[in-house]
């Protein structure tokens, strides 16, 4: 048997076999240094669960405080200014009594947080899409649509939460207000959210759940212009005119706006069907820029 001298072990081995010098422990280290790089997750929630916690939240507790406000506070609920006859009360009224203000109060205070997120999620989501684009034209427009589309959402948000917090009895002028800047906001999101789709895809959806999406989108919408017209005009009559059950037709139309506006954030349910909200551990090198969240417009 030939024997290796030091020199040959440094050039790598003798006739072509290559000998091994570095150190055992170098693969002790490298093999902690992967284990150290692993993605570990902690939590992973299914993104489609998220918004149907989201929806079912409020939507649930609206019904509770309907039935108990209606059954155990019928005075307090239907009392109006003008003293009418009514059979509707308003969801003002409904969760402006105690207990039902609490129990709506908390409810919100779960429901928000969720749906920042899915702002920011489908705020990342149409800038991956404008980025495929090939047009520049299009590309510019779809971005300013997309700041437009961003904003309403979180001013909508913002100004649900304050609605819910400014009760029209404790101080109602401000309520007022409040209330017509989150009609104006939701309805203007969805508007322009429309307007967004269909400067992405102008040939019409690609998949037969982005069409599903898009077709509820413009159902939702329609029926929450109609429903809006129908509260308007109806406030008007119970305000100025306090004709009987004028202002329990302004209630119904309350509510389904209020289920419109449900309904056409639930399509995120067909819009991130199989996509999962995860917290992990070293998932830096898994981030993508476009990903994160981030206040900035541009």
């Amino acid at each position: 048997m030939q024997s290796i001298g030091p020199r040959d072990a440094h050039k790598g081995g003798v006739d072509g076999v290559k000998v091994n010098t570095e150190s055992p422990t170098s693969d002790v280290g490298d093999s902690k240094k992967s284990n150290s790089e692993k993605l570990i997750v902690h939590l992973i929630i299914s993104f489609r669960d998220l918004c149907v916690f989201t929806l079912f939240l409020p939507l649930g507790t609206l019904f509770v405080c309907f039935v108990s406000a209606y059954i155990f506070q019928p005075d307090e609920v239907h009392e109006t200014h003008c003293r009418v006859y009514n059979v509707i009360p308003s969801i003002s009224a409904i969760t402006g009594v105690s207990p039902q203000r609490y129990l709506w109060r908390i409810s919100i205070a779960l429901h928000i947080g969720p749906r920042f997120i899915i702002a920011f999620v489908y705020n990342n989501y149409y800038r991956t899409l404008i980025n495929e684009l090939n047009d520049p034209v299009r590309m510019k427009k779809a971005g300013r649509l997309l700041n437009v589309v961003y904003c309403l959402n979180l001013v909508e948000i913002s100004a649900l939460c304050g609605v819910t917090y400014i009760s029209n009895k404790e101080n109602y002028p401000l309520h007022e207000k409040v209330f017509i800047l989150f009609m104006t906001s939701s309805l203007s999101y969805m508007l322009a959210t429309l307007k967004l789709l269909k400067t992405l895809q102008p040939n019409g959806p690609q998949t037969s759940q982005e069409d599903s999406s898009l077709r509820y989108k413009r159902a939702f919408f329609a029926l929450s212009i109609a429903s809006t017209i129908g509260l308007i005009m109806f406030f008007m009559k119970h305000r100025f005119f306090c004709h009987d059950l004028a202002f329990s037709w302004f209630a119904l139309c309350e509510y389904i706006v209020a289920l419109s506006n449900m309904g056409f954030h639930c399509t995120t349910m067909l819009d991130f069907p199989t996509e999962d909200f995860m917290i992990a551990k070293n998932a830096n090198r898994y981030r993508k820029h476009q990903a994160s969240i981030s206040w900035k417009l541009d």
